[in-house]
Formats: C-alpha cells, sequence, structure tokens
C-alpha cells in the first residue's frame, strides 16, 4: 500500500466529486482553507474514540443524528438550540432505559455535501446539475444557483464554527443541565398522543433525580449533571475541503480530520481502492462506515483491515442502512463475518436512508418502516450476541411534516404543510422524541437487572 498523506487521495478514483469550472479558482480557495484554524482538536476526536470503545464493547450507546443537509439559509440560534434540546431529551431517555452511557453526536457543523443518484436533474425540459449540498452549489433551479462555486467552502467553514461556538455553549454553559432536559421532557408528554406510554419511563426518571438530590448529587456537586459531551460529525465527500482542513496534532505527531469529530465514508463511496477510503485510512479520527445491500461480507474485512488495520475498538462505527424488508437478509452475514474475524466494531442502525419513498410528489419516510428498520436491527444482535449499538438519524428540533406517521400521525397530504428540508425527510421534534422512547423500550431488554444505582451514574 502506497504511502499516505493528506492529498494522496488524489491519485485514486473517486466518486461523487463536483465539476468545478475554475480549477484555479478552486486551488486559491483551497490554499486559503489549509490556512484556517482548525474547528475541532485530536484531543476531543481522541476522547470521542475511547467512548465509541466503550459502545464497541457493549458499556455504552451512541445517538448520532441532524440534518440530512445543513443550509445557509436556516442557520440560526433558535434552530441549533431546538435541534440540541430535542437531541438531549432523546438521550436521557435512551441512558435511563439502557442504564448506560450516550455517546452524542450530531450531524451538524459539517453536513453539507450531498451525494447523488445523478450527476443532473431535468425540468421541464431543461438539465441542470443536481443540487449536492450548500457547500457546493445552491438549491434552486437555475443554471447560475446549480453551477459549482468554491467559494462557497469558505462559507460552509464559517458557518460550521459559529454552530460549534453556540454548541459548545450549549453544552458546557448549563443549558444541558438534567433539569432542565426533564423538565422540557414533561412539557412534550403534556400534549403527546401518546403521554401516558411515555410517562412510566417520565416518572421513574424524576424518582431517580429525587433520590439523587436526596443524597447530595446535584448540579451544583457534581458538574456532570449541567454539563455534557457533544461531538460533531459529517459524511467526509468533499475531499478537498477535508484535506485543506487536515492537520497534524503536536501532541501525537498523527494526522487528523479538524472538520469534525467524526466523519463517514457514505454507501456510494466505499469502494476500497477509491479516493474516499484512502484518505480516510490516514487520519486518526473515529470513522463511520455506512453499510447498505450492496456491500458483501468479504468487501467490508476488506475495508476494516484498509481502515483499521491494528483493530482498535472505537475507530470504526458500520452505520447499517438497508430497508426495512431486507434487514433480516443482509445484516446477519456481516455480523457474523465481523464476529468471526474479531473485528471491534460499533454497530448502529441508519432507519431513514433505506425507506425513502415518494408520496404527493414528496420525498418521505414513513415512521413505521423506521421503526421496524430499528426493531430489526436489535432482533438480529439480540440473535447474533452482539451489541445493536446506537441509531443515526436524520432529524430537526422542528415540528416539520417531511416524514409521515408517528403518534400525531401525519398524512401524505399532510407533507405539503411544513416540508422544508433541502434534500432528504427528517423526523420533526416529536417523532424524534417518540423513536427515542420506542428504542428505549428495545434497550430494556438488555439492561433488565442492572442496579439504579448504574443508572443514576450513566445518567
Amino acid at each position: 500500500m502506497m504511502k499516505w498523506s493528506p492529498n494522496s487521495w488524489r491519485n485514486k478514483p473517486i466518486q461523487q466529486v463536483p465539476a468545478y469550472p475554475d480549477p484555479a479558482v478552486l486551488a486559491d480557495v483551497e490554499g486559503r482553507m489549509a490556512t484556517y484554524p482548525p474547528l475541532v482538536f485530536a484531543g476531543e476526536a481522541r476522547k470521542l474514540k475511547k467512548q465509541l470503545a466503550a459502545v464497541a464493547n457493549g458499556e455504552a450507546f451512541l445517538l448520532q443524528g441532524g440534518d440530512c443537509a445543513e443550509s445557509f439559509a436556516e442557520h440560526g440560534a433558535d434552530n441549533i438550540r431546538d435541534f440540541f434540546r430535542v437531541f438531549l431529551q432523546m438521550a436521557v431517555v435512551l441512558t435511563y432505559a439502557g442504564a448506560q452511557p450516550v455517546v452524542k453526536i450530531g450531524r451538524i457543523a459539517g453536513q453539507f455535501a450531498k451525494p447523488r443518484s445523478s450527476d443532473t436533474e431535468s425540468k421541464d425540459g431543461v438539465t441542470l446539475p443536481s443540487y449536492r449540498g450548500d457547500i457546493i452549489n445552491g438549491i434552486d433551479f437555475t443554471e447560475a444557483s446549480r453551477l459549482p462555486d468554491p467559494n462557497r467552502q469558505e462559507m460552509a467553514y464559517r458557518q460550521s464554527a459559529a454552530t460549534l461556538n453556540l454548541l459548545r455553549a450549549f453544552a458546557q454553559g448549563g443549558y444541558a443541565n438534567l433539569e432542565n432536559v426533564h423538565k422540557w421532557m414533561v412539557g412534550f408528554l403534556a400534549d403527546s398522543p401518546q403521554a401516558e406510554r411515555y410517562r412510566a419511563i417520565a416518572d421513574r426518571i424524576s424518582e431517580t433525580m429525587d433520590f439523587m438530590r436526596a443524597i447530595g448529587i446535584n448540579a451544583e456537586s457534581h458538574p456532570s449533571l449541567r454539563e455534557t459531551d457533544f461531538y460533531t460529525s459529517h459524511e467526509a465527500l468533499l475531499l478537498g475541503y477535508e484535506e485543506a482542513l487536515t492537520r497534524i496534532d503536536s501532541t501525537s505527531g498523527d494526522w487528523y480530520a479538524t472538520s469534525g469529530h467524526m466523519i463517514w465514508i457514505g454507501d456510494r463511496t466505499r469502494q476500497p481502492d477509491h479516493a474516499h477510503v484512502e484518505y480516510c485510512r490516514g487520519v486518526k479520527n473515529p470513522i463511520g462506515l455506512k453499510c447498505g445491500p450492496s456491500l458483501d461480507p468479504d468487501t467490508l474485512l476488506t475495508l476494516l483491515d484498509i481502515l483499521n488495520p491494528q483493530n482498535e475498538a472505537g475507530r470504526i462505527t458500520l452505520i447499517a442502512r438497508f430497508g426495512a424488508e431486507k434487514v433480516g437478509e443482509h445484516l446477519p452475514k456481516l455480523v457474523r463475518a465481523v464476529e468471526r474475524e474479531g473485528r471491534k466494531v460499533v454497530w448502529s442502525c441508519d432507519p431513514m436512508h433505506g425507506n425513502t419513498i415518494s408520496l404527493n410528489s414528496y420525498k418521505t419516510r414513513p415512521f413505521d418502516r423506521i421503526l421496524s428498520e430499528v426493531q430489526s436491527f436489535f432482533d438480529v444482535h439480540h440473535a447474533e450476541g452482539t451489541h445493536p449499538g446506537g441509531i443515526h438519524i436524520e432529524m430537526t428540533g422542528k415540528n416539520v411534516t417531511e416524514c409521515t406517521g408517528g403518534a400525531r400521525a401525519i398524512s401524505a397530504e399532510d407533507l405539503q404543510d411544513r416540508y422544508h428540508t433541502h434534500c432528504d425527510p427528517r423526523l420533526n421534534a416529536d417523532q424524534a422524541l417518540e423513536l427515542a422512547f420506542l428504542v428505549a423500550e428495545l434497550m430494556k431488554k438488555s439492561s433488565a437487572g442492572k442496579p439504579r444505582q448504574q443508572v443514576a451514574a450513566a445518567l
């Protein structure tokens, strides 16, 4: 295997790359960005890898979620706050149910580029380049908007920096106080159609918190109750951007992608001899790998050899995205191959990408299919004796109408009401929290018998 460098990917075949009209302008932008400060730090990525190692060992659970694709137009403090609030609520529900810590990773502060099934899109006899995310081109169906623009990379960098700044303040400045999170959840229960179903968990969390206060465990004496670790992630699709933000860590001498704490390789770009795998093998961040129906066990093992030759726990998260009807056919083969070879990985379920359908000219994802894929994912791991390590979802803190179903029964006719996504349909705030409660019920089986002290520690 050839020697790795941050630009060695340029010698490999590449998929899903935009056709920039002026390479010189692109090179200038990437050159400037190579001088910018890192967005995240190597020590943070190492801390995340350690926490993911606990997930791989069955001692924690991964919650990863956020926007399908971030947009420049929707960048506001309220949107970030609302996402973070729902995300924390989900994490508390899962923590309590599983009696385990929940590792929290957002699809945020960098999730701007999207792979597409076609390079072009046609409307009314006009054919233009496909929208590939705001970091590359615009969503408006005009020739000027769809032309790939390198300067958008700097806009994405600045938005990511501002988003990270606010997220760090929320995570460390008291907004994540467990008392607040629980109050928000009680508010959700007050007007939820399934309030009674969820109230039992909420009441038990209240009892645990009352007990903790009674023995002197509160936010003042234990900072961990008012602060939380929160990490960022995105698909490492636009490799010129990633290369420009690749840095050597002064303490270890290792290379890190400083665009986000965790990056992942998509289902369309995971060819073992192609550019995206080449880039990711050389950085020391935690790496995600999307696993779709076309991935066979031998290719998966080859990818693990390339991306994690030392078999380091926490390095690789395998994100299964098959579709509700295909999990039983494809996932067991991959799980058995990984177990047979003794590979240390996190298994996570992406129940979104394999369950997209069209209704009334809108792309949507039925909530019952999303839940069915999660259920099947847990069933397979229980049958194989392995740890169902996490979920990976596309969600927003807003009450959009993009996925059908859920307790509030969004119908095909409702989709037009608040369909705001720039790319794929997302769970709204209610659906995301509803999914957390339903996953919590699946997790309870594996946490049965664990003492409540362990739950308190996990909270």
